[in-house]
């Protein structure tokens, strides 16, 4: 490709990633960060939430040469385990076998693709530079340095936004023709809690396991750390019943989760302090439509900022660097086919992701201590067995592959209409495994061709 200029807004994980990609491409690439260099200063805790990485996130690293370099860092979960009050715990595996998601935690990765970015491929990073305008028209980005508050104005060939879920670039698109957008919150918020490493600096808890306390409308989660601890989130409503209301004193604090929570309490000796230290937080689902104009881009939360219920967030962001980098592949210098294709590619992904991600909420909250979703679990990976991968789960398809989230949202819908026949079979139960039930899986992937991964 023919050297081109390009800004980016935002060093975050996704702006990072694209950074390396581009440089790659041999581009003239600099970032800019509205924060201070992370590398260099003590992270503040409290609103990370552990990421999960999956096969959508690994197969752009390694695309970019990190994949080893992360595997180092990252904490295979090859199940979740759920903690119901007063049973022993349940363990339900991912995938097959040794499918995994990994833990990792979202700082540590960010640091290294920034210095993959600075180190290997060139691109320069300028720190504590807030985004103040974009001018379309002109290919220009007004930034002001937040330490002197002088402005500069940056020209260059191509845009792209990766700041974020508020992002900057996205805003000045607002105001574009036909630009379409909406932000939502959920009634739920979360707060970062810790389960600290036992004495001897090992796990106090299952290791290589996502925890979930379920409890219908709100749930406590934790993913692991390579020093012993787990990062731990409790997800609950504003108000109503398990909500935050009215947890502001320590024996409220304390009641609440004995109450809840007791198996986890006894793992949390900084509970109350963690509590109060640490910020609640809201979830918000951003949606838009473009994610280009002119020749600016959007990837990552700029584009689509999902809940983190799905552990997708992440892997979708990688996702778009790794699309766009197909499109630049495909296309070589004929941008404007690069953006379309890009644009055509990622937007009903996008969208599809965000919905997932919420229906997954309940999934969590709710149905996995639930016996029909047991035994649906139980017959699909059965199924997944029986006919060599032909039928795939949704929930597979999203983690374990790198077909579209579009394709998994409308093959999940038929799904459940497929398990509506399936669990009302008479004795389904204890006859699971019967040779009818591959029949009806059968006939339904000869009715829908497009859904059988043979």
């Amino acid at each position: 490709m023919t050297k081109k200029k390009v800004t980016i807004a935002g060093a975050g994980l996704v702006g990072s990633m694209l950074a390396c990609y581009m440089a790659k491409r041999g581009h003239d690439v600099e970032v800019y960060e509205r924060r201070q260099d992370m590398r260099k200063i003590q992270m503040s805790a409290g609103k990370s939430i552990n990421l999960a990485l999956s096969v959508r996130g690994w197969t752009a690293l390694e695309r970019i040469g990190m994949k080893e370099a992360i595997e180092e860092i990252a904490i295979p979960m090859y199940a979740r385990e759920i903690h119901n009050i007063g049973e022993e715990a349940i363990t339900q595996p991912y995938g097959q076998d040794g499918e995994a998601i990994y833990s990792v935690s979202r700082g540590d990765l960010n640091k290294k693709l920034m210095n993959k970015a600075e180190e290997t491929l060139g691109p320069k990073i300028f720190f504590d530079h807030r985004l103040l305008d974009v001018d379309f028209d002109k290919n220009t980005c007004l930034f002001q340095d937040t330490n002197t508050g002088e402005h500069q104005i940056v020209k260059s060939d191509f845009i792209f936004g990766t700041d974020g879920a508020f992002s900057g670039v996205r805003n000045a698109m607002v105001k574009t023709p036909r630009f379409n957008y909406s932000q939502s919150y959920l009634k739920t918020a979360y707060k970062e809690l810790t389960i600290p490493p036992a004495e001897d600096g090992s796990h106090r808890i299952t290791k290589n396991v996502l925890h979930i306390w379920p409890r219908r409308h709100f749930m406590l989660i934790a993913l692991p750390n390579m020093d012993g601890s787990f990062t731990v989130t409790l997800f609950a409503p504003y108000t109503g019943e398990g909500g935050f209301e009215g947890l502001d004193n320590d024996q409220a604090i304390i009641d609440y989760f004995n109450k809840y929570f007791p198996s986890a309490v006894p793992h949390m000796p900084t509970l109350v302090q963690d509590f109060y230290e640490n910020p609640t937080a809201d979830l918000v689902t951003v949606k838009c439509d473009p994610w280009t104009y002119e020749n600016a881009m959007l990837l990552g939360d700029a584009a689509h900022a999902v809940v983190p219920f799905y552990g997708q967030g992440m892997n979708a962001g990688f996702e778009d660097c790794r699309v766009l980098d197909d499109m630049m592949e495909k296309y070589g210098d004929d941008w404007e086919k690069v953006f379309e294709g890009y644009n055509e590619s990622r937007v009903d992904d996008g969208q599809a992701i965000a919905d997932l991600a919420i229906e997954n909420y309940t999934e969590m909250c709710d149905s996995v201590a639930d016996q029909e979703f047991i035994l649906r679990k139980k017959i699909e990976k059965h199924l997944v067995r029986e006919l060599g991968g032909r039928y795939l789960p949704k929930y597979e398809t999203v983690s374990f592959s790198n077909r579209r989230y579009s394709h998994a949202i409308a093959m999940g819908k038929l799904q459940d209409q497929l398990f509506d026949q399936i669990l009302n079979l008479e004795g389904i139960e204890s006859n699971w495994q019967d040779e009818k039930v591959l029949d009806i899986v059968k006939q339904w992937l000869a009715d829908h061709p497009e859904y059988d991964h043979a």
